[in-house]
């Protein structure tokens, strides 16, 4: 009876991941009530999932990578691909498929993927190339890389766990690297040489659409005493390390100045009417002879709980702003609230003085508060909140911290010193602490609804053992390979997780067949050790589907595919994946 009720939870679940008819998080609570309700798990095995190291290591990944991506750790890479590519198809594609796989081994790969997708498109307009060319590959390269670590892959770190449940031993750090690199390897090599031919050439939209002005604001910057730029040309600000800045005007003992026509040296006191970027802006005023003219400097964007952020205002229709100067309102007096600059999406601001600017409904204020100031701003009718401005601030000056950290956990999980989990909680906890990120990022980082999938799914597969029902899938997959090789089972079992994750999220996939894969092992008499480091490689292997994972699916819309466009290129790095696999595999884990 428990083996018919675990089968039919099992084909719901599966149905439900498919069809997306809930959500996935509901699905996978849905999961632990039906198994405590039906009196297949108890109340604590059911839940044991969150309390599994797997879960709480992955969730801790999410805030590392998080932290890197908000310091701009990685960012790096993507600017020297612009500036080194040429207009080289060749060329281009291989700088990004190799920095996309350098990056993917050591962190998540979604995150990488999303880095990635802005940079191809803005490379792409720069050197007439197509991103159609590029998109796809970009998400295979990260999937083919992140099977080379334990930490590419949130997968790796599930399976290692169970493993280790199992009796059979964690995964260490690069234990997978013997048969992940060369898949990665030759798979990027043929990524760079089909790719171009296979994939179509579409125009990229992003360049007919490109506005310079977008996200560009204007602000004000007074320049204080032992200020560098002091008896320099203002153009020497953009000319150094903030090229998204640009000065419009000098204003000096109240003559105003040109910097294109005029030669007047900056001066002490003197201020720079400028238009730039969030983050240039951002990172400018925590230069120390750079301040908001009305204001002390004082910006800070650490770790604290009530530490500032950076919000935008919308003046809302109706506003009893609208016509007013900005120095004479409310906000512009409070002593609380830092208006670092101003936006105004149709005109031109053509005030010489960002304080005199006469606001009109749609006017944008960036401005810098703390929670509670903002709290009471949300009360107020003349002012639409935009938060996730902050999303897009750059912590440059934290990217040494993020480095250093980063590469300290790999090296203590590498050398063996401490177990993943414990490496992972270290370093996420060290991104707060040391301002690389706030709280509200690290809650935000660590995807609620893919810890709680894992934990419900390994709950099912705790329940599909406990039941039998692992044992009695093996013997019905083996009935397929009757009388055949270990080695051919073995290749039957990475290509059916591989077709699994074509449907399933790869954890989902992993987690369900791993105790099939070891009863598989058990029940023709060998080492079950092969058999899941298979189901590693045979749950990342989602090429042929836009559906199979995540980054597959984020540049399905920016590249303009079909799905034929994956299945094409797709179907043989799944074939490559799975005979590769099948040879490799049992040389360094022999049966």
């Amino acid at each position: 009876m428990d083996i018919w009720l675990i089968s039919a939870i099992l084909v719901v679940t599966i149905y439900l991941l498919i069809t997306e008819k809930i959500s996935v998080d509901l699905t996978a609570v849905g999961i632990i009530v039906v198994l405590v309700v039906s009196g297949l798990l108890t109340p604590r095995e059911a839940v044991s999932g969150f309390a599994n190291p797997a879960v709480i290591t992955v969730g801790a990944m999410f805030v590392v990578s998080r932290g890197l991506m908000r310091t701009g750790g990685v960012e790096f890479l993507g600017r020297q691909i612009i500036r080194v590519a040429k207009k080289n198809v060749t060329a281009a594609l291989a700088l990004i498929l190799v920095s996309v796989a350098v990056a993917s081994a050591f962190i998540n790969n979604t995150p990488v993927v999303i880095l990635f997708i802005p940079v191809v498109m803005a490379m792409c307009c720069e050197l007439g190339l197509s991103p159609s060319k590029f998109l796809i590959p970009v998400s295979y390269a990260s999937i083919l890389a992140g099977t080379c670590t334990l930490i590419g892959t949130s997968t790796n770190i599930i399976i290692s766990d169970l493993s280790a449940q199992h009796g059979y031993g964690a995964i260490s750090m690069f234990e997978l690297a013997v048969v992940g690199v060369p898949i990665a390897t030759v798979g990027i090599l043929f990524l760079m040489m089909v790719a171009p031919r296979i994939l179509p050439g579409l125009a990229n939209p992003i360049c007919q659409l490109r506005d310079d002005d977008h996200r560009r604001y204007l602000a004000e910057l007074k320049i204080r005493s032992g200020s560098k730029l002091i008896g320099q040309h203002p153009q020497a600000l953009s000319e150094e390390n903030f090229t998204e800045l640009e000065v419009i005007e000098l204003i000096s003992r109240g003559r105003i100045y040109h910097p294109e026509r005029d030669m007047k040296k900056v001066e002490d006191e003197d201020i720079l009417l400028v238009k730039g970027s969030l983050n240039d802006l951002v990172a400018i005023l925590h230069e120390d002879g750079v301040e908001l003219p009305f204001r002390e400097n004082g910006l800070s964007l650490g770790a604290q709980k009530n530490a500032p952020i950076v919000v935008e205002l919308l003046i809302a229709p109706g506003s009893d702003l609208k016509g007013r100067r900005l120095q004479n309102t409310r906000i512009a007096r409070d002593k609380d609230i830092n208006i670092i600059a101003v936006k105004r999406q149709d005109h031109h601001i053509s005030e010489r003085l960002l304080y005199d600017v006469r606001l009109k409904t749609g006017d944008i204020l960036l401005i810098w508060c703390s929670d509670v100031k903002l709290q009471e701003l949300r009360s107020e009718k003349d002012y639409l909140i935009i938060e996730d401005v902050y999303e897009e601030i750059v912590h440059k000056r934290k990217a040494a911290w993020a480095v250093i950290n980063f590469i300290c956990m790999i090296g203590t999980a590498a050398l063996g010193l401490a177990d993943i989990m414990t490496c992972a909680l270290i370093a996420a906890f060290l991104m707060i602490i040391t301002g690389c990120l706030q709280m509200r990022d690290a809650y935000r980082a660590m995807q609620g609804d893919v810890l709680l999938l894992i934990a419900g799914t390994i709950a099912l597969g705790l329940a599909m053992e406990k039941s039998g029902a692992s044992t009695i899938y093996a013997e019905a997959f083996l009935g397929l390979f009757r009388d055949m090789s270990p080695g051919i089972v073995l290749g039957g079992m990475i290509a059916l997780t591989s077709i699994s994750t074509q449907i399933l999220s790869n954890n989902a996939t992993a987690v369900l067949l791993l105790p099939i894969a070891v009863s598989t092992a058990l029940s023709i008499g060998v080492d079950p050790k092969p058999f899941i480091i298979g189901v590693c490689f045979g749950a990342s292997a989602c090429f042929a589907s836009p559906l199979g994972y995540q980054t597959n699916l984020m540049v399905f819309v920016p590249g303009g595919y079909r799905f034929l466009d994956y299945f094409r290129l797709g179907i043989p790095l799944n074939l490559f994946v799975v005979a590769a696999g099948m040879y490799l595999i049992p040389l360094y884990w022999p049966f």
